[in-house]
């Protein structure tokens, strides 16, 4: 396992389904547009300190992180629990993981 607050996809679906969670997809915009999960709101990671707080101000809520292979997205995790994130994952795989486990994606 990973390990370090990753989710798999499946346990992804899960928490957004349930538990009403927010998906945010920290990579860039054409990557965004080639494929993304139909929830997600993309803030490149670069933007993420600026952006995140005013993009997803429930602070509580659930917050599941993505990108395309997972490596930035966890790497976003650190900075959203520095921002007061408590209850933050990454996606293991990124979007990468999201297709191989058939999971609908949304383009444009």
């Amino acid at each position: 396992s990973v390990g370090g607050g990753t989710l798999s996809p499946a346990n992804a679906v899960a928490l957004i389904n349930r538990e009403k969670a927010a998906v945010v997809d920290v990579s860039e915009p054409e990557e965004f547009s080639a494929g993304h999960i139909a929830s997600a709101k993309n803030v490149p990671f670069a933007q993420l300190e600026a952006q995140l707080p005013t993009t997803i101000k429930n602070k509580a809520l659930p917050l599941i992180l993505v990108c395309a292979q997972g490596q930035r997205a966890q790497r976003a995790v650190a900075v959203a629990q520095k921002l007061g994130f408590t209850n933050v994952q990454a996606i293991a795989g990124g979007m990468k993981g999201w297709r191989a486990a058939d999971l609908p994606v949304k383009k444009g």
